[in-house]
């Protein structure tokens, strides 16, 4: 398949990253089809796309227009088989939980076109593994966006075991489309970004829970120090807090290093339901903004 073959955008999940998929793949002229698991989950994800759109086009990112036009080319929908019946592409977006993505791949492999290149978001998952639950791991690709996707411009497009060079080109052409910048990734835990992030904010944390400074004082010496455009704890929050210890345990487990065993905060504040904007209050309170 080549990229001017490309039509048709399956997105499987409606959260925070499937709507923001959803959107750059749209406003990049895509026909996408939004698929989730309930009527709530699809009219949020809906309702943050268009709101999504609104604040581009007051900011003049967007003409009206074609933001209208966005959003007319996204339908969403609670059947799987209706959502992939036409993909060219579909990309997974569903929560990181490696035995679920597994699911969804032998789910889709069944009922997707014989020639459609299935693509995971996961951020530290092995793409190998994924790949084992279908007939075609040679179309099976790591698409790693980053959150908000319609600002963040990176992709990391990740090679498993059997992955083509044809299906490797045809993400790198594709995330380019969407306006992002791919780079290349040979599987590895964590791929480059979050092997480098989910240590730096496991040790924020551990200064944290050590008592070395406060979160909001920890976040202003690394903007300042480090020129970050965020700080830890505020990156953690927006990333979500049961996703940075998914990540951590997944790459202790793989790669026995301790320094990705999660900090016992970490893990006290997921139980604890304080996973960060998603939930309204992690590390900071969002309940009133």
């Amino acid at each position: 398949m080549r990229i001017e073959d490309v039509r048709s955008i399956a997105v499987i999940g409606s959260g925070i990253m499937g709507a923001g998929i959803a959107q750059a793949c749209a406003v990049a002229g895509y026909r996408v089809a939004m698929r989730d698991i309930g009527e709530a989950y699809l009219q949020k994800g809906i309702e943050a796309i268009r709101s999504s759109l609104k604040r581009g086009v007051e900011r003049g990112k967007l003409t009206q227009e074609r933001a209208d036009g966005a959003l007319a080319r996204i339908r969403a929908t609670l059947d799987l088989a209706e959502a992939v019946k036409e993909a060219d592409v579909v990309i997974e977006a569903v929560p990181e939980n490696i035995e679920l993505k597994k699911q969804v791949f032998k789910e889709l492999d069944e009922i997707s076109p014989e020639d459609a290149v299935l693509a995971t978001n996961t951020s530290s998952f092995s793409i190998t593994e994924i790949a084992s639950a279908t007939k075609r791991p040679s179309r099976v690709v790591g698409m790693h966006f980053f959150n908000p996707v319609p600002v963040m411009s990176l992709v990391e497009v990740i090679r498993g075991a059997a992955t083509s060079d044809q299906t490797i080109q045809l993400i790198r052409e594709l995330a380019t489309r969407l306006g992002k910048t791919p780079v290349n990734v040979n599987e590895a835990p964590g791929f480059v970004v979050n092997r480098l992030l989910a240590p730096f904010l496991n040790e924020a944390m551990f200064c944290l829970m050590e008592g070395t400074a406060e979160a909001k004082d920890i976040d202003t010496a690394i903007k300042l120090g480090l020129n970050h455009p965020m700080g830890p704890f505020e990156l953690a929050d927006l990333v979500g807090l049961d996703t940075t210890l998914a990540i951590l345990e997944y790459m202790h487990k793989e790669t026995g290093d301790p320094k990705y065993r999660p900090c016992p905060l970490l893990r006290k504040m997921v139980r604890a339901g304080r996973l960060g904007r998603k939930s309204g209050r992690g590390f900071y309170d969002y309940t009133a903004k």
